[in-house]
């Protein structure tokens, strides 16, 4: 019975992680709470979402490793990225349900803090999803 338990709560664990299903179009809407601070510009200059300069630009952030764009990032994020975190959609989401608790946990540092305090407790699947489609093409 313990290893049946063990299987079940391992296949969930699986599950939990499996690519997130978002809605992109739902995200859009969602990123007006974001908008306080971040701005979406793409490389060319064309503004997708009006930029705001208190936190960084999000074009392209999926894909991209932390604490990496042009923007002072604070020194927990920016540790972050030299240990390789790479954002994807499933960890962007982890992250903006707490961004402090998600570098804690990440760098393994109870002292590590993120600038950015807003948490997205319901929602983050379908931001990550927007923030996924407004990325730069990619070639193969």
């Amino acid at each position: 019975m313990k290893a049946l338990t063990l299987v079940a709560a391992l296949a969930a664990a699986t599950l939990g992680t499996a690519a997130v299903a978002g809605d992109a179009a739902k995200g859009e809407k969602e990123f007006g709470k974001c908008k306080t601070c971040h701005g979406i510009v793409a490389d060319d200059g064309t503004e997708i979402q009006k930029a705001n300069k208190a936190g960084p630009n999000l074009y392209g952030v999926i894909g991209r490793q932390a604490g990496t764009a042009d923007f002072k990032y604070g020194a927990s994020l920016v540790a972050a990225g030299e240990k390789g975190l790479v954002w994807t959609e499933e960890l962007m989401v982890e992250y903006l349900k707490d961004p402090t608790k998600f570098l804690r946990d990440y760098l393994g540092d109870s002292k590590a803090k993120s600038a950015m305090t807003y948490k997205l407790a319901k929602g983050g699947e379908d931001v990550a999803a927007y923030l996924a489609s407004v990325a730069p093409a990619t070639t193969n």
